[in-house]
């Protein structure tokens, strides 16, 4: 495994109002990705969340040129989860505040695409080129059409999952059943997660062949 200090992040501070998340430090066991089905700018990402009065965001928003944009410390926390009890019940565990001992990275990418002629578009109505989207062998989630993330926030997610694996504790290992509720997240097992791994009704992030790739390789 290859190692990564702070210095080697492409990493710049825009922090979320102290209000915005809490301040209260828990031991890290795991990490999840996500991805903000919205702008390419982490730090616009992190502006709509002061914007609003939910304590709701991730530490971390990777823009679409790979910067690392850090809204709070991955010591403290902000609900980021959803976690809901019925997935709890469903799955006959009990209900465990996954977002106090875990850390959030968000990739800045629209999600799910709609083709349309020789384009596609997002739920927002943008139009993207062929080139901006992956299409999966079969559908995820209810989508064969995803935009692509880019070269330079997989590159940056691979440091920082280093960076972080190492700091933590927090094995690396890939493992195709992070792309559906898996009871080994919802346990608090320590490891990397996706959102869907936790919530039956979310689709980020989805499983570009790309980052998947990139993930194997964390631990060779």
């Amino acid at each position: 495994m290859n190692s990564v200090k702070l210095e080697d992040l492409n990493l710049v501070q825009h922090p979320l109002d102290s209000g915005q998340y809490i301040a209260e430090e828990f031991p890290k066991r795991q990490i999840y990705l996500h991805h903000t089905v919205g702008n390419p700018s982490g730090q616009r990402t992190i502006d709509i969340w002061n914007n609003d009065r939910a304590r709701i965001g991730t530490a971390i928003c990777i823009s679409r040129d790979g910067t690392i944009v850090q809204a709070f410390s991955s010591k403290y926390w902000a609900f980021h989860l959803g976690l809901k009890e019925s997935v709890f019940q469903k799955e006959n565990l009990p209900y465990l505040s996954l977002d106090k001992t875990s850390i959030g990275i968000e990739l800045c990418a629209y999600g799910p695409m709609t083709p349309n002629k020789n384009h596609f578009k997002t739920i927002y109505g943008h139009s993207l080129p062929e080139t901006d989207v992956v299409t999966l062998d079969k559908e995820f989630r209810g989508s064969k059409y995803w935009h692509k993330y880019t070269d330079e926030q997989i590159e940056s997610l691979r440091k920082l999952l280093l960076y972080w694996g190492k700091r933590y504790s927090i094995p690396l290992d890939y493992d195709e059943r992070v792309w559906d509720v898996w009871d080994k997240a919802l346990r608090n097992k320590r490891g990397v997660y996706s959102h869907v791994s936790v919530r039956y009704d979310k689709s980020d992030i989805y499983p570009d062949p790309r980052l998947i790739e990139m993930w194997k390789g964390l631990t060779k």
